[in-house]
């Protein structure tokens, strides 16, 4: 599944590809056929995101939601756009591109209120202005549960996924089982701030990149797939050499150094509020 960098690059470029234009919209495929018409020949106003949901505003009043899921993928074109790929549940057309969106869990014309209701069950994101680290802090606290697990639930932090969140507590030396109420504010700060710099670095290069240019050699765009992350899916510790260990945490696999990461159960110092 997409994690947050994707959708807000994909609301960024669509943003910049479409806003401002009376669009052409279909559903080739005919799942979507009776929302396509309500907006077919409409302005769209702008794109956002939140965690991994878009939503689209159209001049009429109307918001188009998009969750991508598991499957769901977009293909760009320029317009117009050749025939259709596979099963393409909606189309649409603009003045010089064009996208088509295939498998998504969601394609879904939502009310101003059904998407403040799916908004206010969704934490907050580090890639938003309104993203507010004191929400996510207290729900953090409030909870019995790892952090490696806590990073996953989009009720908590919106956008964050399975490789984010091994980097994140690799970079922290923080063990996913760590309890996340023993997390210091300090440390969830610097969670928070940590989280904000890869996902902007994942929206600049529409990748996810951890490494840093000076200890790879080569600039960020020109970093190969094996070098741009430090502990996922990583045999030996990027940073000490120890052998990663790997295990299931929220029905994800998570990856961490039991060196650089020790686990809370042999370290007496874990940080307290």
């Amino acid at each position: 599944m997409p994690e947050g960098h994707a959708i807000h690059r994909i609301a960024r470029d669509h943003n910049r590809d479409f806003a401002g234009q009376s669009l052409i919209v279909t559903s080739p495929q005919g799942r979507f056929v009776l929302g396509a018409r309500r907006i077919n020949g409409e302005t769209l106003e702008r794109v956002e995101a939140h965690g991994k949901h878009l939503c689209y505003h159209w001049s009429g009043g109307q918001l188009l939601h998009i969750h991508l899921g598991l499957y769901g993928r977009f293909r760009n074109h320029r317009s117009p756009p050749p025939e259709p790929r596979g099963q393409v549940r909606l189309r649409i057309i603009g003045e010089g591109k064009s996208f088509d969106l295939n498998g998504p869990n969601r394609c879904e014309l939502l009310t101003h209120e059904e998407w403040r209701l799916l908004r206010n069950r969704l934490g907050e994101d580090p890639l938003r202005d309104d993203g507010d680290p004191t929400v996510a802090w207290r729900k953090v606290q409030a909870s019995r549960a790892a952090i490696g697990s806590l990073l996953l639930n989009q009720s908590i932090l919106a956008g964050v996924g399975n490789i984010y969140r091994s980097e994140v507590l690799f970079l922290l030396r923080i063990h996913p089982a760590t309890p996340a109420k023993y997390l210091s504010r300090g440390q969830f700060d610097d969670l928070w701030s940590e989280l904000q710099r890869l996902l902007q670095i994942g929206v600049r290069y529409n990748r996810i990149i951890v490494a840093e240019p000076e200890a790879v050699g080569r600039p960020r765009s020109k970093m190969r797939r094996e070098e741009r992350l430090l502990i996922y899916k990583k045999q030996h510790c990027s940073s000490c050499g120890a052998r990663v260990h790997s295990w299931e945490l929220a029905a994800r696999t998570v990856y961490a150094c039991s060196r650089c990461q020790p686990h809370p159960r042999a370290n007496r110092e874990v940080a307290r509020p």
